[in-house]
């Protein structure tokens, strides 16, 4: 197996778009990210529009044709 020829694994900060910070270890230093745990909707639990809540294309023609 060849020697060093893995990066050096430190401590480094993570940094989210909405201000949190996480400290971790990694390979690459001071990552930004746009979501985290503290932000992203799934688990903050605010509400997300879907394809299933809004209806497909054939119940949008219908509705919109008075097709019903």
């Amino acid at each position: 197996m060849p020697k060093d020829i893995h990066p050096p694994y430190e401590q480094t900060t993570i940094t989210c778009a909405c201000g949190a910070v996480y400290h971790v270890g990694s390979t690459k230093k001071n990552i930004r990210v746009d979501v985290c745990g503290n932000c992203h909707p799934v688990y903050t639990g605010a509400r997300i529009t879907t394809r299933t809540e809004t209806g497909g294309r054939i119940e949008r023609f219908r509705k919109k044709y008075g097709l019903e």
